[in-house]
């Protein structure tokens, strides 16, 4: 019988589908261009073999191709009623919750499935990651549920396996244990190069460790046999940016979110595209270099047509910050339709979402003081609106700026300590230096 890359069965006779499956598989974790070619090859060789158009349907998903994905996962449905084995009917209507919108269903029903298939890698990735399951919950200790995640499952994968690695070694990473998540991350670099998903990880692994310098050098060596296709060259290259942003390089910053990061030249989803764009201009004005004429009108347009509705918390803190720069008028209408959300429930993260928004709006107004009141009290809850500690540190930046342009020097000093215990930065020593001056 045939197996996929972890020797679980599949349910296809066909050599050449199962052939080609694995190689698919392979390539969508990670992040490499050719998966799409692989798995169609795989459904040509047999056309009913369920796994395939459901491994199709998760990297619709990857792109952001939701109607693709759900139209690709029905046929998975059809198929595997016919001829799936019981994991395979799991596995695609897992995926199915998670293609329909269903988070939570599909977040329980991707928990349930791992505990009796840990080795099935397409379901335990959905609640990994910046952008899981478990990131875009609502829950503020998502950090230490993917390691807990990863740690019950470990002693079912290889100690040479690169995708086990790279997803613990995020996780670990992001949770604190930095030198023992980059060291995964280091080994799963090694046994698969061509991997975006790790280097990724490995660059959000030097952040935290407040290896800038070294995050340059890796991006600028491997960037460039990546392609501009690639799903994160953009949002990698925007890793490239903020490390130079840390060092005051904001002319390198600058070059790179042009030729690379910003709507138009990057290929990456829409996610990306909108966060990296608000984050890295909103970083460069605070950090007191200036923003050209023109980029922050011309991401908050791109974003507007991305994102018209409201409703997603890591997307919509992005979008506030960018109507915040650009337009008041819908940043309060975007507020509106938050704050009856969130009465209503319907948002997981809850009252930091339209707090956000308040924040990112005084704060282009200047008033501070009004900023850093609204922000101070909900530090614990940035962390649910989800994404990498990387990309939620513009909250904490933000309070950190506010407190300072509002003379709030102890408290600015107490942030900047605390921050710095953590993860050494270039700013943060500079700016901890100009307090104690």
């Amino acid at each position: 019988m045939n197996a996929d890359n972890h020797g679980l069965p599949l349910s296809t006779a066909s050599d050449s589908a199962a052939n080609h499956y694995r190689e698919g598989v392979a390539l969508m974790h990670s992040l490499w261009p050719g998966g799409a070619k692989a798995l169609d090859a795989a459904i040509a060789a047999d056309p009913d073999f369920a796994l395939a158009h459901a491994a199709r349907a998760r990297l619709h998903a990857n792109h952001a191709e939701m109607a693709q994905a759900r139209e690709r996962i029905a046929v998975a449905q059809a198929k595997v009623a016919m001829h799936g084995a019981e994991r395979e009917a799991s596995h695609v209507e897992t995926l199915a919750l998670a293609f329909s919108g269903k988070s939570r269903e599909a977040l329980k029903s991707a928990l349930t499935h791992v505990e009796r298939w840990p080795r099935d890698t397409i379901i335990l990735s959905l609640p990994i990651g910046a952008f899981g399951l478990y990131a875009f919950s609502g829950m503020i200790e998502h950090n230490q549920a993917k390691v807990d995640l990863c740690e019950k499952h470990a002693a079912v994968f290889a100690e040479d396996d690169w995708w086990f690695l790279t997803s613990y070694g995020w996780s670990l990473a992001e949770n604190g244990e930095v030198s023992r998540g980059r060291a995964m991350l280091e080994r799963a670099i090694e046994l698969r190069r061509e991997n975006g998903n790790t280097t990724h990880a490995l660059a959000h692994a030097m952040f935290e460790g407040g290896n800038n310098h070294e995050a340059e050098v890796l991006l600028a060596d491997w960037l460039p046999h990546y392609g501009r296709n690639g799903l994160l060259y953009g949002h990698i290259a925007w890793h490239a940016a903020l490390a130079a942003l840390e060092r005051g390089d904001a002319d390198t910053a600058l070059a790179i979110y042009n030729d690379k990061v910003r709507h138009g030249v990057s290929h990456g989803t829409p996610i990306n595209i909108v966060s990296d764009a608000a984050s890295l201009l909103w970083r460069l004005e605070a950090y007191d270099h200036a923003v050209p004429d023109g980029l922050w009108q011309d991401a908050a347009d791109y974003a507007r047509r991305a994102f018209p509705k409201a409703g997603h918390a890591f997307i919509d803190a992005h979008m506030l910050i960018l109507e915040a720069a650009t337009d008041g008028a819908a940043a309060g209408s975007r507020l509106a339709v938050l704050d009856d959300m969130v009465a209503k429930g319907l948002i997981g993260a809850g009252a930091i979402m339209p707090a956000i928004g308040r924040a990112a709006m005084a704060f282009a107004s200047e008033d501070y003081g009004r900023c850093a009141q609204i922000l101070e009290p909900m530090q614990a809850d940035f962390a649910r609106i989800g994404g990498s500690n990387a990309q939620r540190e513009i909250l904490d930046d933000m309070l950190l700026v506010a407190l300072m342009r509002d003379g709030e020097a102890g408290k600015a000093r107490a942030l900047l300590d605390a921050r710095l215990n953590r993860r050494p930065s270039p700013r943060d020593t500079l700016w901890r230096a100009g307090l104690t001056a």
